[in-house]
């Protein structure tokens, strides 16, 4: 069942940004979206230090986490040190009843030192990756993804790749029309794929600075339902082959390929959520050959076919 009721556990030394992040997305708007029922919550209600020195008057305590369908735990500066048993307790407790459990940078070490990340894999700010190894060796840490779905436990990457993770979580159980229209709201990319790098040396491809390479991703864009080889890619943007795979990394730290991929699967999604058009011309309208095509790698990527995705997220009444 999709979540409704949204519970952020924010200690002492709370991250704002993430604070503020996680209000931003799961803000009820009305408009057809979700209703959101979100709160922060903390040991004891009452004003609670950000990192940043300014108070956050939380108005919620622990007991909000048990009625919670997803529970975040966010970062807080003395994160070295585990949160209290009481914090732990009420963490193992949702997981125990089924809540989705996810966390946001260093949030990941509350939830390691739960025992919820044992023998998962995991992510957190690269820069404190290692650190997460050692101190909680049960755990496969990526450094470099920027979320790690691992089903009931979902961890994310650092600073603004919250917003990554949570419209992760809003595309998983409410499906793409609903995260979609909530990154327009928020002037973000829909979607960013869980393995791309935490960190690249220049902007991704939706605030590309590059003209010749912005144009070509645009280009790109509008011609889904044609084939799109990099050398074709390539040729446009008047680079090698060679030139434009590596500059296409350098800004978006994945490969021409993936790219395409998630934006087909994309497209594919938000079609099979909005209109009643067979999966076979959705296929053709995302620029695979059959729907057969389609499928597999829907089912690789998304873990089910897509009538079944269908069935799950259709906005529209079937003919």
């Amino acid at each position: 069942m999709s979540f409704l009721t949204v519970a952020a556990y924010a200690p002492a030394g709370v991250g704002i940004l993430a604070a503020g992040i996680v209000a931003e997305v799961f803000d009820p708007r009305g408009n057809g979206l979700p209703a959101f029922d979100f709160a922060l919550c903390t040991d004891r209600p009452g004003p609670v230090r950000t990192d940043t020195g300014l108070p956050l008057l939380v108005g919620h305590g622990l007991d909000r986490l048990a009625e919670a369908d997803l529970v975040l735990t966010l970062p807080w500066a003395d994160f070295r040190t585990p949160p209290a048993p009481a914090v732990l307790d009420a963490l193992s407790a949702a997981h125990r009843r089924g809540a989705l459990v996810a966390s946001h940078c260093v949030g990941a070490f509350a939830l390691a030192a739960a025992g919820l990340l044992d023998g998962r894999r995991a992510t957190t700010h690269w820069r404190f990756a290692d650190l997460l190894a050692r101190q909680y060796p049960a755990v496969e840490v990526d450094s470099a993804a920027l979320y790690v779905d691992e089903g009931p436990v979902v961890t994310g990457a650092g600073a603004a790749a919250g917003f990554d993770l949570c419209l992760h979580l809003l595309r998983r159980e409410h499906g793409a029309a609903t995260a979609n229209a909530i990154a327009r709201d928020l002037v973000l990319p829909s979607h960013r794929a869980g393995g791309q790098a935490q960190y690249v040396a220049t902007p991704a491809p939706e605030d590309c600075h590059d003209d010749r390479l912005a144009e070509v991703l645009d280009w790109a864009r509008a011609h889904l339902d044609q084939p799109l080889p990099v050398t074709e890619l390539a040729r446009r943007a008047l680079m090698s082959r060679r030139s434009f795979a590596r500059r296409f990394a350098a800004a978006t730290g994945t490969t021409p390929h993936s790219w395409l991929l998630n934006l087909r699967l994309g497209r594919a999604e938000e079609l099979l959520e909005t209109t009643n058009l067979p999966v076979e011309e959705i296929a053709r309208q995302v620029g695979y050959r059959s729907a057969a095509v389609l499928r597999e790698q829907f089912v690789r990527r998304r873990g089910v076919p897509p009538r079944s995705y269908r069935r799950a997220f259709a906005q529209v009444s079937a003919p």
